[in-house]
């Protein structure tokens, strides 16, 4: 069996989009998934399957929740092997000094790529730091400037309907539980 991880874009956000976990979690049975668990309330899905093809698994499930939910939904499939790759290829200090930063992975919903979205990133000068990974981005910021960061103007950007963004615990965490159901 395959381990993957979902990222479900745009739900339980500001009275949007309201699904309940444990509905959450009984869509991804209904479609035939496996040792399906989620993980706080922003649409985080671990999940196994027989399938390879992460595309095919990216219809299927966009497909599914939109039906089920009547709502256009959007997801990010990232295999465990990916994560622990994003997690592993965090730039040198990423995630390291939380009283001083705000750290955030944008995971990239394919074919869009991290050189690609970039492009659309901007930076404020003594606020913000990003960086390209191969398959998502590295935002830090200063806590005690945050408002200043230009983060939030990426989520008025058309490249982000191909975004999701966690921050640095909640990706942690989640590479956390997917290596420790392989036990």
């Amino acid at each position: 069996m395959n381990q993957y991880l979902v990222l479900l874009r745009g739900i339980n956000v500001g009275g949007k989009n309201i699904i309940k976990m444990a509905d959450l979690k009984a869509s991804f049975e209904e479609m035939g998934f496996s040792n399906v668990v989620t993980y706080i309330q922003s649409g985080n899905v671990l999940f196994q399957s027989e399938e390879k093809d992460k595309a095919a698994l990216t219809t299927q499930i966009e497909k599914g929740l939109s039906e089920r939910f009547n709502f256009d939904a959007k997801v990010v499939v990232v295999s465990q092997k990916e994560l622990a790759a994003i997690v592993r290829d965090a730039p040198d200090g990423f995630g390291k000094d939380e009283k001083k930063f705000r750290y955030d992975v944008i995971f990239l919903k394919e074919p869009l790529t991290s050189k690609e979205a970039m492009k659309s990133v901007r930076v404020r000068d003594g606020v913000d730091t990003a960086h390209a990974g191969k398959q998502a981005l590295y935002f830090s910021r200063l806590i005690s400037r945050a408002s200043q960061s230009y983060l939030t103007k990426i989520i008025g950007m058309p490249v982000y309907q191909n975004m999701t963004i966690r921050n640095w615990n909640t990706s942690t965490k989640l590479l956390t539980l997917m290596e420790g159901r392989n036990g």
